[in-house]
């Protein structure tokens, strides 16, 4: 059992990331088993849910003409236009069948504001407008956090680049993650994972 100062934090485990969702992503279901390990030796647990509304400005097809993975410049800067994903209230916006959320303390909803995309658990993509996640683990007396989940390059390595710019001490379980890879972008996220201070695990 970890110390009741360490959380673990579950990013967005949902049909839609998992096969056969809109936003697929490979073996994302294949974090469920290892995610279920793991809530049972942490005191603190919280999970993540993407849940955006259907006029979300990060779809692709809010945006006439403009195909899915494009990036757009948005007012806090570029975005990735995707597939429209995680509609809240939809079946692909549900915690995937098979993992525990009985265990969750919390379940913090980001990506609800319409004009702004959310990938981290703490800010939106802006990176100054908070989730309220920093505010509740501090009430908690939580002072380091392991994050597993979707995706290891978006969701999951900007929640723990901003757990780290918070103070807290952050390790990734990357055999509990699994990663979109656009372009690049796995090898890039784990770099500035590391340069930051995140512990990589798995």
């Amino acid at each position: 059992m970890q110390a009741p100062d360490h959380a673990l934090i579950v990013i967005d485990v949902q049909n839609d990331f998992c096969p056969g969702g809109a936003l697929a992503v490979a073996e994302g279901d294949a974090v469920v088993a290892p995610i279920n390990a793991l809530l049972g030796e942490f005191a603190v647990r919280v999970l993540t849910q993407d849940w955006h509304p259907a006029a979300h400005a990060s779809f692709a097809d809010n945006h006439p003409g403009a195909a899915p993975f494009s990036v757009t410049e948005m007012p806090y800067g570029p975005q990735v236009l995707w597939p429209r994903h995680c509609v809240q209230g939809t079946a692909g916006a549900a915690f995937h069948s098979g993992l525990r959320t009985d265990p969750a303390d919390l379940v913090i909803r980001k990506g609800f504001r319409p004009e702004i995309d959310s990938y981290s658990a703490f800010f939106e993509n802006d990176r100054t407008t908070p989730t309220g996640l920093d505010g509740y683990l501090r009430s908690r007396g939580v002072t380091r956090l392991t994050l597993a989940g979707l995706a290891t390059d978006f969701c999951v390595a900007y929640s723990a680049l901003d757990a780290a710019r918070l103070g807290f001490a952050v390790t990734v379980r990357l055999d509990a993650c699994r990663a979109i890879d656009l372009d690049g972008s796995l090898a890039a996220a784990l770099a500035e994972m590391r340069a930051a201070g995140v512990t990589l695990l798995g």
